[in-house]
C-alpha cells in the first residue's frame, strides 16, 4: 500500500517539498497517543472465550452470552457476527475513488497484521482473516478455520 496515493497525504507531501514523505506526513499530524492507537490496531489482542477466539474489542461477557444463546452455541457463527471492524465507522472515507481504493488497500493491509498477531497468539490454530467491501465501506473479519 503506498500512502501518497491517498489525496491526503500525497497533497502534503507534495506542498512541504520534495523530500518529504509519508512519514513526515504522519510526524506532522499525528500525536503519539494517536501512534498508540494505530498500533493496537494492528496489533489487536484477542481474548478465548467458550472456543471462540474473539477480538478484544468486542468481547462484553453479557453481549457474548446473548449471541452465544442466539447463535445456538455456533462458535463459527459468533466469531463472524462479532469480529468485525467496520473500518468505515472509524475512518472519515472521502467519496471518490483514490480514497476509496485506500481504504480498501488499507484494510487488507489490517488483515495482513491480524494473521500475524493470532498466528502468534494462537499457534496451534488457523483462521480465516478477510477484507471485503460493504455498501458502506470496507469491513476486517475474523473466524477461526474449523
Amino acid at each position: 500500500m503506498d500512502p501518497t496515493s491517498i489525496p491526503e497525504p500525497s497533497e502534503w507531501t507534495q506542498a512541504a517539498s520534495d523530500t518529504t514523505d509519508y512519514l513526515d506526513y504522519l510526524a506532522q499530524n499525528v500525536s503519539l497517543g494517536a501512534w498508540a492507537a494505530f498500533a493496537r490496531v494492528f496489533m489487536p489482542r484477542f481474548v478465548e472465550v467458550e472456543g471462540c477466539v474473539l477480538w478484544d474489542r468486542v468481547y462484553d461477557p453479557g453481549n457474548f452470552r446473548d449471541w452465544h444463546e442466539r447463535l445456538q452455541g455456533d462458535s463459527r457463527a459468533i466469531e463472524a457476527t462479532l469480529n468485525q471492524f467496520r473500518l468505515w465507522l472509524y475512518v472519515d472515507i472521502p467519496e471518490d475513488a483514490a480514497s476509496e481504493a485506500g481504504a480498501a488497500a488499507l484494510a487488507e493491509q489490517i488483515c495482513v497484521s491480524w494473521r500475524h498477531c493470532l498466528r502468534e497468539a494462537f499457534p496451534d490454530r488457523t483462521f480465516e482473516v478477510t477484507a471485503s467491501n460493504s455498501e458502506d465501506g470496507p469491513v476486517v473479519r475474523f473466524v477461526t478455520a474449523r
